[in-house]
């Protein structure tokens, strides 16, 4: 019997709307070990500082909670409304942490020095996406190809996070190192590959290479986190923690991957049309 209920929970998850909750889930918790190793670079100066880490730690639990809830009351019921809840607070968390990040330096003085050189403003905004991937797993979106769709528009504009922040991060020290530059060509390819599935009606030969494409974009993450631990583990300091720490940022390079999984998910779903 138990094996039978597990096959059953696992048949239920492996469908696309499952496997996205299961990944915002994923996200929301591993983003505050992420920013709170970010964070601990300046000692969390800030007290704000420590609002996206209590979050990240509450934010999965109420989730699943509302899972739970979800199941037994349906679709309309208070897990709905939990999980919307987790969702907008995701998304203000998101945007808050944006506004922080660009009075640390660039609201001083709106140059692009600053903008380089001020705390990545951008990387926040994965709780914003975050959020409004929980928020549209609630709405009652027409059919399946619009919610696909609308999964592969937060991807797309994930790449084009992830493509400023390569910018950005690597324009610290002027793309001193010729590999610098495949994380910010890979994401601008990515853009591109997704926008035709986005805005047109594409034929499955079309899905399986933008497929393709997601599959190289995450193999840019892993060279990118090889590379980053490298860098660290070369690093100027004797103490490896140090060096990790204060050094090249090695969670950074997984974002590919982690927006390629999703467009993905995307991707299955209108190809299973």
């Amino acid at each position: 019997m138990a094996a039978t209920d597990l096959l059953r929970g696992a048949l239920a998850l492996a469908k696309p709307r499952k496997l996205v909750e299961a990944f915002a889930l994923a996200n929301l918790a591993f983003l505050g070990v992420d920013i709170g190793i970010a964070h601990a670079v300046n000692k969390f100066a800030v007290p704000a500082e420590w609002i996206p880490v209590f979050f990240s730690a509450v934010a999965p639990g109420v989730l699943a909670w509302a899972w739970r809830l979800e199941s037994r009351t349906g679709p309309a019921g208070a897990g709905r409304l939990l999980g919307l809840a987790v969702g907008w607070l995701s998304v203000a968390v998101g945007i808050a942490g944006m506004v922080l990040h660009l009075r640390s330096g660039f609201f001083m003085e709106a140059t692009l020095h600053h903008l380089v050189y001020a705390a990545p403003f951008v990387a926040p905004l994965s709780y914003t996406g975050i959020g409004l991937l929980l928020i549209l797993n609630r709405m009652r979106v027409g059919d399946e190809d619009e919610w696909a769709r609308w999964v592969l528009v937060l991807a797309l504009f994930g790449f084009v996070g992830n493509f400023g922040l390569s910018l950005a991060d690597h324009a610290q020290n002027g793309f001193f190192h010729w590999p610098e530059w495949i994380p910010v060509i890979s994401a601008a390819f990515a853009i591109g590959i997704l926008v035709p599935p986005v805005a047109l009606e594409t034929d499955r030969r079309s899905l399986r290479l933008c497929a393709a494409v997601m599959a190289g974009q995450m193999g840019v993450g892993l060279l990118g986190f090889v590379y980053h631990v490298l860098a660290n583990l070369a690093g100027p300091s004797s103490s490896v923690v140090d060096n990790f720490l204060y050094g090249a940022p090695v969670f950074a390079p997984m974002l590919f991957p982690n927006l390629a999984l999703l467009a993905l998910m995307g991707l299955w779903s209108l190809a299973s049309r």
